[in-house]
């Protein structure tokens, strides 16, 4: 049995790529998602006796041979059908326009820069003449329409012009096109624009401008990625973020989206564990602090992504350390000299705590910087092993709201990794 399988919240792109793999591969079973866009499932409610989709619990996976992967290329995406990761003698196949690597790991794969994933399958579907009927002609041209912005964005490429070319003269129907790319853009949307826009803030870095918006809502909302597009155009930036938290589900919904290629959406959302387009992108959050994803943001945004190490390579030692018995005036002296934000504190050889520039704020008149350290430090030091990934290192400094990780082997601290190291993971500033 051969599958078919995309991402979570299945957009137009994903959806005619999985048809389209239906039509390549005879014979395979196209597993829907159990959240979509919400064109998508409007798309889906009056067509759906015109294709034929199953849902997760409906498949043996005991019976599963090959799974065809589309538009994405981590396990973490693909929901409920990841558990066929771990299944032994599976040949999988993998379409994807995502060029950065994932943890799929592919028997054959076509993966490409294009604006589309579906133009990639169009290219095949033309090279063994099949024949498409005006939906699945339909289908697929909303699919390059909706990924490419109608052709605007700057990841557009001239193949999805001229798959969608081909496309019209299959008889795709751009009335049909238009009234489902139309945003879902209703009271409650226009609500959070108006709230994002009334705390907007512009900033410059690396001489390009940049908005991040945070702002809490309430349960699900549907196309923020529509509202956070409309704030970016109203904002005239070049690339702006929304993070969305919700308190009640503990978790934060960021999108990004870029008008520029120097600042791949793709590359940033990565760096978050989550993915995306040169132009958008967005990353799904489990308790996280808002302000400390506002800053992994703006370290992310300081370069261009590469390389894959290990803690052991980026860490920094001899780590400077003081004593619990320090007095906060002589830790603040050692802040400064050495020009960093936190320095481990040690009781007998044993990390005890953390001190840093933030722990200040807590000493309320001047007497109290002749205090030892112990009073004022942070108890709850959260620790890495040498053998992390930078990634791992990453989503715990979000999680915890830290600047910085004791790394420690065997009950010893051998190293220290900041959120500043991290970048060094995110992008290609490793010496040779």
């Amino acid at each position: 049995m051969q599958v078919v399988v995309t991402h979570k919240n299945t957009d137009f792109d994903a959806l005619s790529s999985m048809v389209a793999a239906t039509l390549i591969y005879p014979g395979s079973v196209p597993v829907l998602s159990k959240t979509l866009n919400p064109n998508v499932r409007q798309f889906l409610s009056i067509h759906k006796d015109l294709f034929h989709f199953c849902e997760a619990d409906e498949i043996d996976f005991d019976q599963v041979t090959r799974l065809i992967v589309v538009d994405v290329n981590c396990w973490a995406r693909v929901g409920r059908t990841a558990r066929l990761s771990k299944k032994p003698d599976l040949e999988i196949l993998l379409w994807d326009h995502h060029t950065i690597p994932g943890d799929i790991e592919p028997a054959w794969l076509c993966v490409e820069e294009m604006g589309a994933n579906i133009t990639l399958m169009v290219r095949e579907l033309k090279k063994q003449n099949i024949q498409l009927t005006p939906i699945q002609a339909t289908l697929f041209l909303t699919g390059i329409y909706e990924d490419t912005g109608n052709l605007m964005f700057p990841s557009s490429q001239a193949e999805d012009a001229f798959a969608a070319g081909y496309l019209m003269s299959q008889k795709a129907d751009l009335n049909i096109l238009g009234s489902f790319l139309r945003p879902a853009y209703g009271e409650k949307q226009k609500n959070i624009l108006f709230e994002m826009l009334q705390s907007a803030n512009r900033t410059r870095i690396n001489g390009f401008s940049i908005s991040i918006n945070r702002l809490a809502i309430q349960g699900h909302v549907d196309s923020l990625a529509v509202v956070v597009r409309m704030y970016r155009e109203i904002m005239n930036v070049d690339a702006a973020f929304g993070i969305f938290t919700d308190q009640e589900r503990q978790c934060a919904i960021v999108i990004g989206r870029s008008n520029i290629d120097a600042i791949n959406m793709g590359h940033l959302m990565k760096g978050l564990g989550g993915g995306g387009h040169p132009g958008a992108g967005s990353a799904m959050l489990k308790s996280v602090n808002s302000e400390a994803v506002e800053a992994m943001i703006l370290d992310l945004i300081q370069g261009n992504q590469q390389g894959s190490v290990r803690i052991s390579d980026l860490m920094s030692f001899p780590v400077v350390t003081i004593s619990a018995d320090t007095t906060m005036d002589t830790a603040a002296q050692i802040l400064r000299e050495k020009g960093c934000t936190g320095i481990p504190v040690l009781e007998d050889g044993k990390l005890v705590g953390m001190i840093s520039r933030r722990d200040f704020k807590k000493i309320k008149s001047e007497s109290r910087l002749k205090s030892p350290v112990k009073a004022f430090m942070s108890t709850h030091v959260v620790t890495i092993e040498p053998g992390k990934s930078p990634m791992q290192a990453a989503r715990l400094m979000v999680k915890h709201d830290v600047g910085r990780l004791p790394v420690v082997d065997n009950g010893n601290m051998i190293g220290i990794i900041t959120r500043s190291d991290t970048m060094m993971y995110f992008y290609d500033l490793l010496p040779d």
